[in-house]
């Protein structure tokens, strides 16, 4: 009953994130580029806004706040062992495909951040709620589809961050404390568990408190960690970059035994963890760009761009370089008879001796546990949506106790079913950016050439 059980899950699994999810979500990120006028190119004024203050806009936190905090849950495991895992099924070719989602989701994210500011609200106790859901049900002409889809959204997003946001980065958490610093799982579920309730009961201030410190530097610490693997393998870097350009396209072999599988799968794997990493068309980072302090929508907008920009432009084509480069100049590690992206990915960093494990191990534990952090914040927001505020202590609690068990659990069905819940959740998102492409046409034709212009529009206060 069981294995039948976990059959039809993984069926429906390979069903939502098959090529009709990618090529959707794909699609949207090309159509958002082009109704945007390539808001890529706004990416540098995107970045020094992320770091200026708009003290006297509306909102709960600074802009870089709700920067980082998106970041928080955007950079996390899918990074390092996502990257790993898209080499060791696609090829090296994958990581360029991954690149370029990146790019192109820039967009996405700019697109869906803005109408989440657009359409916010406030409650009487003075917090902001934004996202997909009250752009959804304020947004859309049809009022009863917008309410339905917002419900949906925020149910499956409330339910997707037990999965994908807490259980399964607890337990890499603990897996790469017990394999490489001897610690028991249990402490370290413990650990998490209660460092997390002290953050999250705070609430968004907390939450942003936290990540405006953590995010930067474990950011800075793991890049600065690859740059010093790359100088280590500096002569591989440039047939690294052609290998990867190459088998982006063609099948094949190269040096080191790497090997290529065909335009299809590269496309495939690349794309899918590229879009999984940077969660571009999710509607989850939205959510926190929401409560940003700013004077309209297109800055904030411009500044939760930076977010894909940063996870998977840099971080992501970060992580694939090493990886190519050191397998490049290992031929020990067999690539052709290594299909986990972990594995791949340990035996990898493991080239460099100290450093190498040493980047790997700060990297996942901080890393996952931002994670931890920003997807508690978006499973609030969920919550409080379609069960009020009476939710939320509930919500916290059982957040904690799944952090506390998730080391000693057994999580490849949680993380199928969380995997499921993050396309169920992308869906009535991406409904919202392109019906809705209007007026983010409008407001960034009004704001972007005057981004210090306040918007005078006056956000609804809920009762909630």
């Amino acid at each position: 009953m069981v294995e039948t059980i976990t059959q039809v899950i993984n069926d429906i699994d390979a069903v939502v994130w098959g090529w009709g999810m990618i090529l959707l979500l794909l699609g949207t990120h090309i159509f958002m580029t082009v109704r945007t006028g390539f808001i890529q190119k706004k990416i540098g004024t995107g970045i020094r806004l992320s770091v200026a203050k708009d003290p006297d806009a509306e909102g709960e936190v600074s802009q870089f706040g709700a920067l980082t905090t998106a970041l928080a849950s955007t950079i996390g495991t899918g990074n390092i062992i996502g990257v790993g895992t898209a080499i060791a099924l696609g090829g090296p070719g994958a990581v360029f495909w991954c690149w370029i989602t990146g790019v192109f989701g820039i967009a996405t994210k700019y697109s869906e951040s803005l109408i989440a500011v657009k359409y916010r609200v406030k409650t009487k106790d003075g917090r902001m709620q934004g996202g997909a859901m009250y752009a959804l049900e304020r947004g859309l002409s049809m009022k009863k589809l917008g309410k339905i889809l917002a419900v949906l959204f925020a149910f499956f997003g409330g339910f997707a961050s037990f999965g994908i946001g807490c259980a399964t980065q607890v337990n890499a958490i603990a897996t790469v404390c017990k394999e490489n610093l001897g610690i028991p799982e249990v402490i370290v579920g413990v650990a998490v568990a209660a460092l997390t309730a002290l953050v999250i009961f705070g609430g968004i201030k907390s939450i942003a408190n936290v990540c405006e410190k953590l995010v930067p530097f474990m950011a800075v610490f793991y890049v600065l960690g690859c740059l010093i693997i790359l100088g280590f393998n500096a002569d591989f870097i440039l047939p690294a970059l052609s290998t990867i350009i190459k088998l982006a396209f063609t099948p094949g072999a190269a040096a080191g035994g790497l090997v290529g599988r065909g335009i299809m799968a590269a496309m495939q794997y690349g794309i899918a963890r590229g879009l999984f990493s940077n969660e571009s068309g999710m509607g989850s980072a939205p959510i926190a760009a929401a409560a940003a302090q700013t004077r309209n929508p297109v800055r904030q907008a411009l500044v939760s761009s930076t977010g894909t920009f940063w996870d998977t432009v840099v971080v992501c084509a970060m992580t694939g370089l090493v990886l190519v480069t050191s397998i490049m100049k290992n031929p020990a590690i067999d690539m052709g008879a290594i299909s986990d992206g972990g594995i791949l990915t340990t035996l990898a960093f493991s080239q460099i001796p100290i450093l190498g494990p040493a980047i790997l191990v700060v990297g996942i534990i901080s890393f996952a546990y931002s994670t931890v952090l920003g997807w508690a914040y978006y499973g609030e927001r969920c919550v409080e949506y379609f069960a009020g505020k009476k939710g939320l202590i509930p919500y916290r609690v059982l957040y904690i106790v799944i952090a506390a068990i998730a080391p000693v659990a057994s999580l490849n069905l949680v993380w199928t079913i969380a995997d499921i819940l993050n396309a169920l959740m992308a869906i009535p998102n991406l409904v919202a950016v392109l019906l809705l492409s209007n007026v983010v046409v409008r407001e960034t034709k009004k704001y972007l050439k005057n981004l210090d212009a306040k918007d005078e529009t006056e956000i609804p206060v809920v009762d909630k």
